[in-house]
């Protein structure tokens, strides 16, 4: 889920924060990550699609988290080297006791990559760059790691996620956000325009059934993406707002609830004459 400092640029200790809260989720990440597989996948299908014969010298799985799509490639056959970068020390140490043994798992921080320029023929990135304060920042460092013909996949969320959970909580504890805040589509398209000319943005809504709201509630504590903005509440939620906000939560005829999310995907090759910075 999204982010946005308070100030310009997102402080060392906000991502700290960030980092040890996906740490703290390590060990239920990949049961409650159903959005994460699916958005995912829909990645891994273009790149199963591409030329069958090629092999990518270099793939980065950016904001790898435990590694369940960096394994993905690692059974493909078609990677000569697999890097797995995450900001959290936590999903790194469940992604290399998960993970076979050849592949880099390194902790670093997206907006400043630890590789060199023009080293990586693939960059995916699955929901990761939502929680950067200013996504260019890492699409131009993705630009500059990737190799001239290379391809970047991202996925992300955009404004309108988790909608319904957005408007129960207003109603049940006004004055207080307890939703993270998603970069509209506008915004999104504006930058990636800027950032990388030729870019194809795909959008789709995507609603996903649960049992209640605290089913969704649970989901997004386990998947380590709680609410973290700076409207939050400082002390635990009264449990009477909880139980209001399960009330006010839209339902359906057999009392499920499902949740919306507005998906995005960005697909750019890198011009074949791009200059890598190399001298």
């Amino acid at each position: 889920m999204s982010f946005r400092g308070a100030a310009a640029g997102i402080s060392e200790t906000l991502k700290s924060d960030i980092a040890r809260g996906f740490g703290t989720a390590s060990g239920t990440y990949e049961s409650a990550s159903r959005l994460q597989r699916f958005m995912g996948n829909t990645m891994l299908q273009k790149f199963q699609s591409r030329e069958s014969q090629r092999i990518d010298s270099t793939v980065l799985d950016l904001g790898c988290g435990t590694g369940w799509f960096a394994r993905k490639f690692a059974n493909s056959g078609r990677v000569e080297a697999l890097v797995g970068i995450d900001l959290s020390p936590g999903m790194l140490e469940e992604a290399r006791e998960n993970g076979p043994e050849g592949i880099n798992w390194i902790v670093g921080d997206a907006e400043h990559l630890p590789l060199p320029d023009g080293s990586v023929d693939l960059v995916f990135s699955n929901l990761m760059i939502q929680w950067c304060d200013d996504p260019r920042a890492v699409l131009r460092e993705c630009q500059r790691i990737l190799r001239p013909g290379g391809f970047l996949m991202v996925s992300t969320l955009l404004d309108g996620t988790l909608r319904e959970l957005k408007a129960a909580w207003h109603a049940a504890d006004p004055g207080h956000q307890h939703v993270n805040r998603f970069e509209t589509d506008l915004a999104l398209q504006a930058k990636v325009r800027a950032e990388l000319p030729g870019a194809v943005v795909e959008n789709r809504t995507i609603r996903l059934p649960y049992d209640s709201p605290m089913a969704l509630a649970g989901e997004l504590r386990h998947l380590g993406a709680g609410f973290r903005g700076a409207g939050r509440r400082r002390a635990v939620t009264a449990p009477g707002r909880l139980r209001e906000m399960c009330k006010q939560y839209p339902k359906e005829p057999d009392g499920t609830i499902m949740a919306s999310y507005e998906a995005a995907w960005i697909y750019w090759q890198k011009p074949q004459d791009a200059l890598t910075g190399k001298q």
